[in-house]
């Protein structure tokens, strides 16, 4: 089959969604499908930017047997600026890659932006082919519950546009079965259209490592208790809760917290460690793709929070990395939503509610104290992730979502 995936991000830029899809993309090459990615051109969480890349407005590449086209209007001004921009240029320049590329058998794209189903839908419009919705998040929902999106007209706008897409998409996949019912039923969307992809990790490329290393070693972690923390720094994560539970452990000094990665809420979260004096906090900015493993290793649990505000039944990719990397989980979020029953259900760590920073640090004192109980969580979460939530088992699950959205539009 000719495939052809749509995403505003993809490497070398560094970030889940980066990552996911072209691992996506790689794994349907290895079953010998011709696969195109149509994107842009990396800039986000990059400290400088390949040469190769510099002043350029087009260009085709080979990464790995996947056909990568890059399009791009320049956008100028802060990270901010140019994240809500590219909101509105990437759906623009999908499109015109796709028309510029080879006659897929059908698109896949990947949502967020909400604006990437426009993409999809004129490239349906234009050359006859199928467009599948992979959902990743739920926009603008997940903006409506952060306060971000409080304007009336613009919200209705908003969910008129998505459900605009849902329908008249060919299918849709989602990450869970809560995300699922949220389509289906809050946007009325059939039931026979949405179907279930859970997310995927590489479990040959993430896998368990010793825990003292050289990145360990490089930052003085070994010999220490490390509860790490590696992805975005943003609002719905609640991070200063995890702040706060350093406060309380100031005085165990076997104990440390390594934030890694950036994001809107970085600064303020350095402040609050500043503010309190706490010397059991260190902060490290985003790690490329083949490092990142290694500050996995190196933690002894791994964190994974989201504050009171997320309604969206959301499960945090950095789970499945934990697992993968055989490391235990200690998540704080909402308890009503799909990831918290993923840790229950593998056996990989403990979940609380969101932003309590008392009974974080009790988790945390429980965890450091209870070496073989995480060994337990370390060994169950690795097995289950092995088991169901291979990269192998998602590509041939698309696979089969592929060829069953090709056999009806024959019919």
């Amino acid at each position: 089959m000719k495939i052809l995936l749509l995403s505003r991000y993809f490497p070398p830029e560094i970030g889940t969604a980066a990552n996911l899809f072209y691992e996506l993309a790689r794994g349907l090459a290895d079953r010998g499908h011709s696969v195109n990615v149509v994107t842009g051109f990396p800039w986000y969480n990059l400290k400088s930017v390949p040469d190769k890349y510099r002043g350029r407005l087009f260009m085709k590449e080979d990464m790995g047997g996947v056909q990568v086209t890059r399009l791009a209007f320049p956008v100028f001004g802060p990270q901010k600026i140019k994240l809500a921009v590219g909101h509105l240029t990437a759906p623009l320049t999908s499109f015109l890659g796709g028309l510029l590329s080879e006659k897929p058998d059908v698109v896949f794209i990947y949502s967020p932006p909400l604006f990437m189903g426009v993409a999809g839908w004129l490239l349906n419009l234009f050359r006859g082919v199928p467009f599948i919705m992979g959902v990743q998040d739920l926009h603008p929902q997940c903006y409506i519950d952060q306060g971000v999106l409080r304007n009336r007209q613009l919200i209705y706008l908003l969910e008129t546009l998505e459900k605009f897409c849902y329908r008249r998409s060919s299918l849709i996949t989602v990450h869970s079965g809560g995300n699922r019912n949220h389509i289906v039923d809050v946007k009325g969307i059939d039931e026979e259209k949405v179907r279930i992809l859970p997310n995927w990790i590489d479990t040959g490329e993430m896998r368990p490592l010793p825990r003292d290393n050289e990145f360990s070693g490089r930052y003085n972690l070994n010999g220490r208790f490390v509860v790490g923390y590696a992805g975005t720094l943003g609002m719905s994560q609640g991070l200063l809760s995890v702040i706060e539970a350093a406060r309380i452990l100031r005085d165990r000094e076997e104990i440390e917290f390594f934030i890694v990665g950036d994001g809107i809420e970085k600064e303020n979260l350095k402040s609050r460690v500043e503010e309190y004096g706490l010397k059991n906090v260190r902060f490290l900015g985003m790690q490329t793709k083949s490092v990142y493993p290694y500050v996995v290793a190196s933690s002894d649990v791994g964190l994974v929070t989201l504050n009171s505000k997320v309604k969206t039944p959301v499960v945090p990719s950095k789970i499945l990395s934990l697992m993968a990397a055989a490391r235990p989980v200690l998540a704080s979020m909402p308890l009503d939503g799909d990831a918290p029953k993923l840790i229950k259900e593998s056996g990989c760590g403990i979940c609380i509610g969101p932003e309590d920073p008392e009974l974080l640090a009790e988790k945390i004192l429980f965890l450091s104290d209870n070496p073989d109980i995480c060994a337990d969580f370390s060994r169950q979460g690795r097995e289950f992730v092995v088991r169901e939530m291979s990269l192998q088992k998602a590509v041939a699950e698309l696979e089969q979502c592929i060829k069953s959205t090709l056999r009806k539009g024959q019919t």
